[in-house]
């Protein structure tokens, strides 16, 4: 494993403490936001996550090594780069081998955090099914990770584009919790409702590292989806973003958009259609997830035996 792991001076430390740490993915950076609000946003979250007491883990690939935790250097080439490959599940070993840079989805950080050690992983929302499922098979690898690798995902809920009946029930049959941290009903991302229930709401961040917790020492693989609504301030109105959606959908079957192209693509349409609206959403909800996110890592660190 030490051929693949390359630790950042910061975490490297913070390990050798014992302090708390927070993956962080990078395809939010490379893939997720325009320059220069990726590059802001992710020291912006990192420094929250500093400010609340716990280490921040921004995790990618670079020159066959897996980063945990990047360099203000390496989160600018980030934003910047050019033809950065999304690296899932079945991309990490070729990217690996070809030493290619690849930004991680929530898929690949999940693994790279599990096999660095760390418990806890923020992102803005967890990939799902997609709309139209059922004929296309179009199903994020996020589901199948969040069934086995043994990391908590503090999101804002499944992102809106996504058929969120199908992936909660997806979810269901993998046995994967759906919590809702201070909320009995799913957050859509943009907004803090949907017309979904989460399976349980739990209130404090101990609350939540006391379930993980429990969940691991009995043998059950697998993280939870700890679903954090965004700030009422920040949120869209609901009928608003979806009729933005659907119309975004519908151009990018127009256009042929398949596979993992299809959330990006919808990403930026939704931009453009909210004017930046969306934008500011995505990253406020960032930063609210990272200040629970944060308060949890403390509390998984904390009930360790």
């Amino acid at each position: 494993m030490k051929n693949y792991l390359s630790f950042s001076q910061e975490v490297l430390e913070a390990k050798e403490k014992g302090l708390p740490i927070v993956a962080l993915e990078s395809t939010i950076i490379s893939h997720g936001m325009p320059y220069p609000q990726n590059v802001q946003t992710a020291r912006e979250v990192e420094q929250i996550i500093r400010d609340m007491g716990a280490v921040p883990a921004t995790i990618a690939i670079i020159d066959g090594k897996i980063k945990i935790g990047l360099t203000d250097e390496e989160l600018e080439m980030f934003g910047n780069a050019k033809n950065v490959a999304k690296a899932s599940r079945r991309d990490l070993g070729y990217l690996l081998a070809t030493k290619k840079i690849g930004a991680t989805t929530v898929a690949a950080t999940m693994i790279a955090a599990e096999l660095a050690g760390i418990e806890l992983f923020v992102t803005g929302g967890i990939g799902g099914v997609h709309r139209g499922a059922e004929n296309t098979m179009d199903i994020s690898a996020d589901l199948e990770e969040l069934a086995q690798t043994n990391v908590a995902v503090v999101c804002a809920g499944a992102k809106s584009i996504l058929d969120i009946g199908l992936t909660l029930e997806y979810l269901e049959t993998k046995g994967v919790p759906v919590v809702g941290f201070g909320t009995d009903i799913l957050p859509a991302f943009y907004t803090r409702e949907s017309e979904f229930s989460v399976n349980f709401r739990l209130n404090t961040v101990e609350d939540v590292a006391n379930m993980m917790r429990a969940k691991w020492e009995i043998g059950l693989n697998g993280g939870a989806v700890i679903a954090n609504p965004i700030p009422e301030e920040d949120a869209l109105d609901a009928k608003f973003i979806n009729n933005i959606i659907e119309e975004a959908l519908q151009e990018a079957e127009e256009k042929g958009i398949k596979g993992k192209d299809v959330t990006p693509f919808l990403l930026g349409k939704v931009k453009e259609l909210t004017e930046g609206e969306s934008l500011k959403a995505n990253i406020a909800l960032v930063k609210n997830n990272a200040k629970v996110g944060a308060g949890i890592a403390i509390a998984l660190n904390n009930n360790k035996k």
